[in-house]
């Protein structure tokens, strides 16, 4: 019984919409580098075709790009170190199979020192070996064109669309600044354990090519926090949120927004439909970024910028639909306290709206959070 478990699935499940967001993805890129880049046909004098190889580094890329094998070091010089060894091996070994054979082996040991380990090199180095033809005429310009080429292309395309659809890509490393420019930790990477200790962890159960260090630090992080929660009993959304709320509609103007702003002393208003339906969140700072552009774009200050974007006098006031945010966090009434602390931890977001199938019931904000944590250790030193 053990053994048949041990042949299914080994991935947690995931939501459809990733498998939505991956496959399009990997489609965006293939359509724009088969159309701009490399041909779809066979090209021998140029070198400019797409290869089956590219199409697994797709699969990496878009569907797992926080992998360490999917990381642009990994992508591009992987399948570029593959492409030269099986260049190399197919001038030198006549024999088919052992050709293959070599090709392949030579790539998974280089790669492995350089640290660019990226399964599809091997079968960019299969493709090599397997093609003495093309590879007695294009030589080693194999290695740079399609393989340089297409793999840096499919890595600039990820970058782009990793951006567009709110992922990270490339991954995060550890030791990089946060997204407030300072070299901290974010909150939930502060473990009291340096990079190289988190490295003998990955080291020492063989999961380097699986985990980067930072993955390792926020799974561990997260997993203090649920068990902390669960050894306390921590309250959930629902327990802690702001539940009479002060909400806008879509066509709110912002001279509005911000005078609820002012007079309530928020930080967030959530927008609504006229049925309670949460359709957005404006924050404070969405009001200074806009205001910013418009400073830089009309070519005056920040003061007046932000003034004239407030003026309910304008011809087309613009409405808090103009700004409002539609992709922040979410959560229900039964979400622990451990999964909220995340969702604030490492991002733009001041506050999580809590939802019942659709409908804003509350809001949990930073202060919420605070208070319900300051409770929580006045209680424990009683």
């Amino acid at each position: 019984m053990h053994f048949l478990r041990s042949l299914g699935p080994a991935a947690t499940g995931t939501a459809p919409k990733e498998g939505v967001r991956a496959g399009l993805g990997a489609f965006i890129a293939l359509s724009l580098i088969g159309f701009f880049v490399l041909s779809p046909g066979i090209d021998l004098e140029k070198g400019l075709y797409l290869v089956a190889p590219l199409g697994a580094s797709a699969v990496l890329l878009f569907a797992v790009p926080n992998s360490p094998l999917a990381q642009p070091w990994s992508a591009i010089v992987g399948n570029t170190v593959a492409a030269l060894g099986g260049v190399a091996v197919s001038l030198y070994v006549q024999e088919p199979t052992l050709r293959i054979a070599v090709a392949v082996a030579v790539t998974i040991f280089v790669t492995y020192l350089l640290r660019a380990v990226h399964p599809p090199a091997g079968a960019v180095a299969m493709t090599a070996a397997m093609s003495p033809e093309a590879v007695e005429q294009l030589g080693f310009w194999f290695a740079l064109a399609p393989i340089a080429t297409g793999t840096t292309s499919l890595v600039l395309v990820a970058m782009v669309y990793a951006r567009l659809t709110g992922r990270h890509y490339p991954s995060r490393q550890f030791d990089q600044p946060n997204r407030h420019g300072t070299t901290d930790k974010i909150a939930i990477e502060r473990l009291g354990l340096s990079d190289g200790e988190l490295t003998i962890i990955l080291q020492r159960y063989r999961q380097s090519f699986n985990l980067g260090v930072e993955d390792l630090a926020r799974l561990i992080g997260a997993a203090e926090l649920q068990a902390a929660s669960q050894r306390t009993g921590a309250p959930t959304a629902g327990t802690i949120m702001s539940a009479n709320l002060i909400t806008v509609t879509a066509d709110t103007a912002l001279g509005e927004v911000a005078d609820l702003f002012r007079r309530h002393r928020f930080t967030s208003l959530p927008v609504v439909d006229e049925k309670q339906q949460f359709l957005g969140i404006i924050f404070q700072m969405h009001l200074i970024t806009r205001a910013r552009d418009d400073a830089l774009r009309l070519d005056r200050g920040l003061m007046s910028a932000l003034r004239r974007l407030i003026d309910p006098a304008r011809d087309k006031p613009v409405r808090a639909i103009d700004i409002m945010s539609v992709t922040v966090p979410r959560a229900i009434a039964s979400t622990p306290l451990g999964a909220l602390l995340p969702l604030m931890g490492d991002t733009d977001v001041d506050a999580v709206p809590i939802l019942e199938y659709g409908k804003l019931i509350g809001i949990v904000t930073r202060t919420d959070l605070i208070a319900t944590l300051a409770r929580g250790i006045a209680r424990s030193k009683i």
